[in-house]
């Protein structure tokens, strides 16, 4: 019980916890029993040393997402739009390369990854307030990363798109309409997406390689997919929010299963409108991970408990990091169990890897898996505007099965996984850090 907690053990647990995975701050809070309970360990930034505090902003990421489905939602709920609304019905001015998903793709198809458009495309389109509606016209000649609606691929333009259908339909920019949708609404007093309002408190600097990253954060136009900043007791709010009418008079219908992810080895199993969906021990959880360029987000919910639980960090072995925090803060407030990673099984399983070796390509992504010694290898590299901040990967890839896989590349603690599947109409994909890509050699 909450009561119980020794909350003095936390403070000193968060600290071991960065030092085992070398992160070097983060700030958590979490809500249960009505309270919320906030800590705060190690360094915003290992150049200068000042001292994380449970009030300093982290970026968020791409939990941004679920504040721009929520957006889109309260817009929904107003009559403004539905779910089924094709975005050209919108956005007139709409283009992707092709014609028909221009016509066809819909606000469910964004909000839910299943669009096809090829997702990770970085742009920047300056930091004027008609950067959004510059990126959304740059999409005019972005390819389909899967056919609309046949699979699940994270697609970061999508929301984008998603935050010009914002400003389209409120009449103001993405930043200026979140904080009077949502920011505002909910008293948020340390929730911002610039970084001139984040310099007035204290901001926390991402790190690779354990060292301050070359740059602060992404582009301007990527606001909608991945840019609030916040301290974690700002976000807890906010889910907390979608516990009950406070926001939306219906929030549970952002948990509605959209489409099962391919791969439901690494945040879940199913995606719904915003949010990521799975299940612990018999109990649903509701959740959403971030990463921008050296920090690394995450925000979980079980519903039923009304427990929320919001962990920020700015480097080092991250996803390692929340899984291990992950497992023992939620052992002890809930006694539940949070999934193990998956990783290879006892026994060494054998199949066909031949039949995996290639190509595969997306934008902003480029896979060459090739087969040494009967054992399949992965080399990974960032395309694109992210290719010079985000370092090559390169890892064997040990069977589970004859289509799941999991692999770790050195230095890492945690395994990866990846699932190699096929569409309807036979065509190859593999299923890697929730994004499908296409087999194209």
């Amino acid at each position: 019980m909450a009561g119980a907690m020794d909350l003095g053990r936390w403070h000193d647990r968060l600290a071991g916890l960065i030092a085992e995975y070398e992160v070097p701050g983060a700030n958590l809070a979490f809500l249960h029993e009505g309270e919320v309970h906030e800590f705060a360990a190690g360094v915003l930034n290992m150049d200068t040393g000042v001292e994380v505090t449970t009030d300093s902003l982290f970026q968020i990421g791409s939990v941004s997402k679920v504040w721009t489905a929520t957006q889109i939602m309260l817009l929904v709920e107003r009559g403004a739009l539905t779910l089924e609304t094709p975005v050209v019905q919108v956005l007139p001015e709409f283009r992707v390369a092709d014609p028909e998903v221009t016509k066809t793709v819909t606000i469910r198809h964004l909000l839910s990854h299943t669009s096809g458009i090829d997702g990770d495309f970085f742009l920047d389109t300056g930091r004027g307030d008609d950067c959004i509606e510059k990126y959304v016209e740059a999409c005019a000649d972005l390819a389909q990363n899967h056919p609309l609606g046949v699979t699940q691929s994270y697609c970061n333009a999508g929301f984008t798109i998603a935050g010009r259908v914002v400003e389209r339909l409120t009449g103001k920019v993405w930043d200026a309409a979140l904080r009077e949708q949502i920011i505002e609404p909910l008293g948020l007093t340390h929730t911002h997406t610039l970084p001139e309002d984040v310099l007035r408190f204290r901001g926390a600097m991402g790190h690779l390689d354990g060292a301050p990253a070359p740059v602060w954060g992404l582009m301007r136009s990527c606001g909608p997919a991945g840019l609030i900043c916040a301290r974690p007791a700002d976000v807890v709010a906010f889910a907390r929010a979608h516990l009950g009418t406070g926001l939306l008079a219906d929030p549970r219908a952002m948990w509605e299963p959209q489409v099962d992810i391919p791969n439901p080895y690494t945040l879940g199993k199913q995606w719904g409108l915003g949010w990521i969906l799975d299940e612990w021990q018999g109990r649903r959880v509701i959740s959403h991970g971030g990463n921008t360029i050296g920090q690394a987000a995450m925000l979980w919910a079980v519903p039923d408990t009304e427990t929320v639980v919001c962990v920020l960090a700015n480097g080092g072995h991250t996803a390692a990091f929340q899984h291990a925090l992950a497992t023992e803060l939620f052992d002890e407030l809930l006694v539940l169990a949070v999934p193990p990673v998956l990783g290879p099984p006892a026994e060494p399983f054998e199949t066909d890897v031949e039949r995996y070796a290639g190509v595969y390509e997306r934008a902003g992504s480029r896979m060459t898996l090739t087969v040494r010694d009967g054992r399949l290898s992965l080399y990974g590299e960032a395309t694109g505007a992210l290719a010079g901040v985000q370092p090559p990967m390169e890892f064997d890839l040990v069977p589970v099965d004859d289509v799941t896989f999991v692999g770790r590349p050195e230095g890492e603690p945690q395994w990866l996984s990846a699932v190699f599947y096929e569409l309807a109409d036979g065509s190859p994909y593999v299923h890697l850090g929730v994004r499908a890509t296409p087999k194209i050699a």
